[in-house]
């Protein structure tokens, strides 16, 4: 059968702020010493999976000259702008009634454009595992992380029994407390919810059907239009009429057949600056600096310069982000909440540092 891929690159990255902003986020944006950037990285990787004729990027219109830039092999027709913001169930609607109108039926794998894989053979070996499930029946597949610390981060699968190289799925939780995710992690029954699925065409589209019809209805109308004059208002008028849910929330957390497959492939969200550190090589300190840094008993810093000299004294556990228009300087224990200032300069109406 044949696979296709949908990669959701819509997000802001506000945590990444000063160097991720609303005209170029997280995903389009390089945080590792080879150059590549986080979207160019999560379609290389699946190459050897998917033709490029099969991998559609879905984002916002703003981003389309990125999209473009940064992945000249993607047909444009297979870029697809939604005109607001729906979170992943709307996202994944769109995508499958598109794909429907070349494939009767297919693979479709969605994946977040902004996760780094450390172990990318045995991540493509995991999406094959995945698709040969999905294959089967009307499954839903997941790719759960395989967890090695007490995260209270992200959300969680509880899984139960082995169906060859998958696992039934019982339920899903969410972001758990510190108690909670150590009893999580030493019961051995618990993946973390990676955002990865994995199923047919078919399958997405009866449980969006029986589960969000409305939603169905309008992304059977959109997929009609699709390639047509009447598309953009079609797109327009049915997309911004669908209610902000969650694929997770809107069908996996109440469909039938859910399995997920365990992972084991050096996956890191990088949802923080907290993750340069993880990503890239530190010193002897456990410091990660990046252009022009002078540092004297500096300690667990993440320091990334622009243009200027950076000069640190007798800090640590902090990070410092320079950009043309913008200094960050935060402890670490503080970097979740730089979204706050987001929220300082929305108020304040200093859109252009946004």
């Amino acid at each position: 059968m044949k696979i296709t891929a949908v990669i959701m690159a819509g997000g802001r990255g506000e945590r990444f702020w000063p160097r991720s902003r609303n005209s170029r986020p997280k995903q389009f944006l390089s945080l590792t010493a080879d150059g590549e950037t986080m979207i160019q990285k999560t379609v290389r990787r699946i190459s050897s999976l998917v033709e490029p004729e099969d991998v559609y990027i879905s984002t916002n219109s703003d981003y389309i000259p990125l999209v473009r830039e940064q992945l000249p092999e993607i047909p444009k027709e297979n870029i697809l702008a939604e005109p607001a913001p729906r979170n992943t169930a709307p996202c994944i609607a769109f995508a499958a009634a598109v794909i429907g109108r070349k494939y009767d039926d297919a693979v479709m794998m969605v994946l977040p454009s902004d996760h780094l894989i450390g172990l990318e053979t045995i991540f493509a070996d995991t999406l094959k595992k995945a698709v040969k499930t999905a294959e089967q029946g009307e499954n839903l597949v997941t790719v759960g992380i395989t967890p090695n610390y007490p995260e209270t981060g992200y959300g969680y699968i509880n899984f139960g029994k082995s169906c060859g190289d998958a696992y039934a799925v019982e339920k899903f939780v969410e972001k758990p407390d510190l108690p909670t995710a150590e009893k999580y992690l030493a019961s051995g029954k618990y993946l973390w919810n990676s955002g990865m699925f994995i199923w047919k065409l078919s399958s997405i589209m009866n449980n969006i059907r029986r589960f969000m019809p409305d939603i169905y209805e309008g992304a059977v109308r959109i997929g009609e239009a699709y390639g047509t004059d009447e598309f953009d208002e079609t797109l327009e008028r049915e997309f911004t009429s669908f209610r902000s849910e969650s694929v997770d929330f809107g069908i996996m957390e109440k469909a039938e057949n859910i399995y997920t497959i365990p992972g084991s492939f050096g996956w890191d969200d990088v949802g923080s600056w907290l993750a340069v550190e993880r990503i890239n090589k530190t010193d002897g300190n456990k410091n990660y600096f990046e252009g022009e840094v002078v540092a004297e008993n500096v300690r667990h810093a993440t320091i990334c310069g622009g243009k200027r000299l950076i000069a640190a004294v007798g800090v640590e556990d902090i990070v410092i982000v320079d950009s043309e228009d913008a200094l960050l300087i935060c402890s670490k224990n503080s970097a979740q909440d730089i979204k706050k200032i987001i929220a300082r300069l929305k108020e304040s109406g200093r859109n252009e540092l946004i």
